[in-house]
């Protein structure tokens, strides 16, 4: 067995088996699959897709390329929040701070922008001083303390993760649906939460175009994540236009902090409400979400939790 077999399976439309995948993995780490390689092997997978049971082979080995953070050992239910992302995307930026007022331990792993996926790392760090390239050990630090915490996907942190993402930009596959989905749950097994929701985004303004993919996307983490005994929520915003009225990360910063102090758009704040809602019912069975949110907007106490977030990480 080795990489060109796979290949032509993959062009043959067999089935990957869970030692193939890992070989190409492990390889791909390595500098030993060159990126024609690669670059085909996604090509295929783009044309002709992938089973359930190969993206969760593809999740598992690309989280075990690298080091994991267990978040278990806090010895706290942390929620693991992750957008799809797109231009104007602010809502987990808002998300994150509400959810920690409200006691509900959240943490979020930041990939870096590229095409039309900017990450909140980039967005943060217009904040003089704000860090989110600290050390995983400074990372669960201050999620235990603050109950919130961001991360930078680190370098040695599900590494194959970070280069099939730059090659699916690369060669015109970042639409492809079985790769976000693998890449969407790698990241989690990476941080050991068993609680993951994903804010799935559609639209001219991001990769996914169609509704109908939107949907697509979230079915399949859901079933991988079943699979993986992971507690999976998944909620699909339409990004026809950027959500809220600013695109930049100075504005969308200015329009973060005016949001937790509880004035927003009509439009952000019916996502924030609706993503942050799914959130809480992971922890809690009630029909008062929406308002628990709201009353955290309003209150000031989500804003206070931002400053208290910002001081945690900064130089």
């Amino acid at each position: 067995m080795d990489i060109k077999s796979i290949i032509c399976n993959k062009r043959n439309r067999k089935e990957l088996s869970e030692e193939e995948i890992k070989l190409f993995v492990n390889k791909y780490q390595k500098s030993e699959v060159t990126e024609a390689q690669a670059g085909s092997l996604l090509s295929y997978i783009y044309k002709d897709g992938m089973t359930i049971n190969e993206m969760r082979y593809f999740a598992v080995a690309m989280a075990d390329c690298g080091e994991k953070i267990n978040l278990e050992e806090l010895g706290m239910d942390v929620v693991n929040e992750y957008s799809t992302g797109g231009v104007g995307d602010k809502v987990s930026l808002i998300l994150l701070p509400v959810m920690a007022s409200l006691g509900v331990p959240i943490a979020n792993i930041s990939s870096r922008g590229m095409g039309v996926s900017i990450g909140i790392s980039d967005k943060l760090e217009t904040i003089p001083g704000f860090r989110t390239d600290i050390s995983w050990q400074d990372f669960k630090t201050i999620l235990k303390e603050h109950k919130v915490g961001i991360l930078s996907q680190l370098a040695n942190l599900n590494p194959v993760e970070s280069k099939i993402y730059r090659l699916r930009n690369e060669i015109a596959c970042q639409d492809c649906v079985p790769i976000i989905a693998a890449s969407l749950m790698s990241i989690n097994l990476s941080i050991g939460s068993k609680k993951v929701v994903f804010e799935i985004i559609y639209g001219n303004g991001t990769y996914l175009k169609t509704k109908e993919q939107a949907r697509r996307l979230a079915k399949i983490l859901k079933t991988v994540g079943k699979q993986l005994e992971k507690e999976v929520k998944c909620v699909i915003i339409h990004a026809q236009e950027p959500v809220g009225y600013s695109v930049g990360h100075n504005l969308e910063m200015a329009e973060v902090i005016q949001a937790l102090k509880g004035k927003m758009s009509e439009d952000l704040g019916e996502s924030v409400v609706t993503t942050g809602a799914a959130i809480l019912g992971l922890n809690r069975d009630t029909k008062s979400n929406a308002e628990t949110i709201k009353e955290a907007l309003q209150s000031g106490k989500a804003y206070e939790k931002f400053v208290e977030m910002v001081a945690a990480q900064r130089r």
